[in-house]
C-alpha cells in the first residue's frame, strides 16, 4: 500500500494526477487519519464528498505517540524541519506502508 501525503492530495484535487488516479484504480492507496484531518481543515470545494471518499480508502496503521517520539529520536529528526504530522506519516511508513 502507498500512503499519499496531504500535499499530493491537494495537488491532485487542483489538477488530476494520472499516476495517483492509476494507483487509486488499482487499490494501492491507503490513508492516514491525520491526512484526512489536515484536508478537513483546508478549503475543499466539496468537503463532504471528498472526505467521504477518503474515509472509504483503507486506513494505514498509525503509530502511537511513544512510537513517533522514539522514531524522531532514533532517526535524528530533531531540528531538521520535519513537522510532527510528517513524523507520524514517516513512522507509519516504517510499519510497512510506502510513502
Amino acid at each position: 500500500m502507498i500512503l499519499v501525503d496531504t500535499s499530493l492530495w491537494i495537488d491532485h484535487l487542483r489538477d488530476v494526477d494520472s499516476r495517483l488516479l492509476s494507483l487509486l484504480a488499482s487499490d494501492l492507496v491507503c490513508i492516514h487519519p491525520w491526512v484526512i484531518g489536515e484536508l478537513a481543515c483546508g478549503n475543499l470545494k466539496n468537503p463532504q464528498e471528498i472526505l467521504s471518499l477518503l474515509n472509504n480508502l483503507p486506513s494505514c496503521p498509525a503509530a502511537n505517540e511513544a512510537e513517533v517520539l522514539y522514531f524522531i529520536d532514533q532517526h535524528q529528526l530533531i531540528g531538521r524541519g520535519i513537522g510532527y504530522i510528517d513524523a507520524h506519516l514517516l513512522a507509519a511508513s516504517i510499519n510497512g506502508v510506502q510513502i
